[in-house]
């Protein structure tokens, strides 16, 4: 999988604003106050070409004892455990503070490579720089000078990051897991939800260890079996872990572990129980089978608990439309993997669902679907004037891409989007994610240049200059 960032500092130092500036969009809540962010934030980034996943974490407070500032501090730790490379942030206009010296002991007990961003130092003179000099003394290393907030001095942040990065693995950039006939399933979910119950249920033997003791499984483990003449990879996640740099505690998500499997699988099976609504961390796993572009099957576990309850589970059924309604494509399964009831299902449709994730669609298709769907309901004004989308091809497959020439790429919007891709899923009766791209009909440049009037005879000395060019 692409290596893991992790951006660490005490609170209010402005470590979301410099995960939003790297990812290039607002997803981290920011907030001129200390605490916002509680929970961990993962986007994918690029600088000079190598990709990496970064991890936006709650402010470190060491040594706190306040129950929810202390599980922040957790998750913090746990970034820090799991990550190739730490961004440590200090506000450099406040000046080094005693929490950011015991945040860094901490770093340094825990081994990593760390870069420094003194953030914070709005403008590029000397004064200002010179405030960065004194977090030297934390010794950590290199400091760069910074402002996320201002775009300054991120080049020179993302090089030294860079720089210590691990060395690039083959197939390390590619979104697609590898097309060798096998069909890769990921087992994802929260702990003792009865991933390894399902696993075992599937393969009709004892393969995995389990256990009601939350966090019997600590690492990921595939299972190899054939079902109906398909090659099947079953991975079952780890739901926590036990790290002795985490005092002790267990560590209470599974997203890591999820994330590294879903790179190299093709469908996510969410695993969720049904004495429990839904939850944040079912919601964040499924987001992240979206964001992963990977095909994903919910299912609900240990269902026959509340089988007798017909009210329980129309009421779980309404919070599980409700909590998962940003993944209202993917289909649902009520199980019982300690039973065995519906288990066959949940392959049958985890093997329904790969096949769609490598689905091509004919190009005629396709553009008769445009025509169709412009017919329908006609794209709407932008900048002034009218959407236009001139044509339709399919680029890519593990998600299915498509690609729309238009005449605003940059100006379509988010309802229309939603459209087109809900048209795309129903004539292709498609359960998996779909991703749209959109781009300038080739040559708009050109034909733009033309259409201004020529400078040529204007008046001023550069007239016939700027006329030839």
């Amino acid at each position: 999988m692409k290596p893991l960032v992790a951006i660490v500092g005490r609170p209010n130092v402005g470590k979301s604003t410099l995960f939003n500036r790297l990812v290039g969009r607002r997803i981290a809540l920011v907030q001129d106050e200390p605490g916002v962010t509680r929970d961990r934030h993962y986007s994918d980034a690029e600088w000079e070409g190598r990709a990496f996943t970064l991890i936006d974490t709650g402010g470190f407070v060491p040594g706190e004892k306040d129950s929810l500032l202390k599980q922040v501090r957790e998750q913090a730790q746990f970034a820090v455990e799991e990550c190739d490379v730490i961004i440590f942030v200090v506000d450099a206009r406040a000046g080094m503070t005693t929490a950011d010296q015991a945040v860094a002991n901490y770093l340094r007990k825990a081994g990593k490579p760390v870069v420094v961003a003194a953030n914070k130092l709005d403008n590029e003179s000397g004064q200002m720089q010179s405030l960065a000099g004194e977090f030297f003394r934390l010794g950590l290393g290199d400091v760069t000078a910074m402002s996320a907030e201002h775009n300054l001095g991120m080049g020179s942040l993302m090089d030294s990051v860079v720089s210590k990065l691990p060395e690039k693995q083959e197939g390390e950039d590619s979104e697609a897991p590898p097309d060798d006939g096998k069909i890769r399933v990921a087992i994802i979910g929260r702990p003792n939800v009865g991933k390894s119950t399902l696993v075992n249920a599937i393969l009709k033997e004892k393969r995995v260890v389990t256990s009601e003791v939350a966090g019997t499984t600590r690492d990921p483990i595939d299972s190899e079996v054939t079902y109906k003449g398909n090659q099947l990879i079953l991975t079952d996640t780890a739901g926590i872990r036990r790290k002795k740099t985490i005092a002790h505690q267990v560590e209470q998500y599974s997203v890591i572990a999820a994330l590294k499997v879903l790179e190299r699988s093709d469908v996510a099976v969410l695993l969720m129980d049904a004495t429990e609504p839904a939850v944040d961390q079912d919601a964040k796993l499924a987001g992240l089978s979206m964001d992963r572009g990977r095909a994903l099957v919910i299912v609900v576990n240990k269902w026959d608990l509340i089988a007798e309850d017909k009210r329980r589970q129309d009421a779980f059924r309404e919070d599980l439309k409700i909590a998962l309604k940003f993944v209202g494509y993917a289909p649902v399964i009520f199980t019982s993997a300690l039973h065995g009831s519906k288990v066959e299902k949940v392959v049958d449709v985890a093997v329904e669902l790969a096949k769609q994730f490598r689905f091509r669609a004919p190009t005629p298709q396709l553009n008769k679907l445009l025509d169709y769907m412009v017919d329908n309901n006609p794209a709407p004004i932008v900048k002034s004037k009218p959407l236009r989308l001139y044509y339709i091809a399919q680029v890519a497959a593990a998600p299915p891409t498509f690609t729309l020439t238009c005449n605003e790429p940059q100006g379509v919007p988010d309802m229309y989007k939603r459209y087109i891709t809900n048209q795309i899923r129903k004539t292709f009766d498609l359960r998996v994610p779909i991703r749209l791209l959109f781009r300038e009909r080739p040559g708009k440049a050109k034909r733009e240049a033309r259409k201004k009037p020529h400078l040529a005879g204007k008046g001023g000395k550069g007239g016939k200059r700027a006329g030839r060019d």
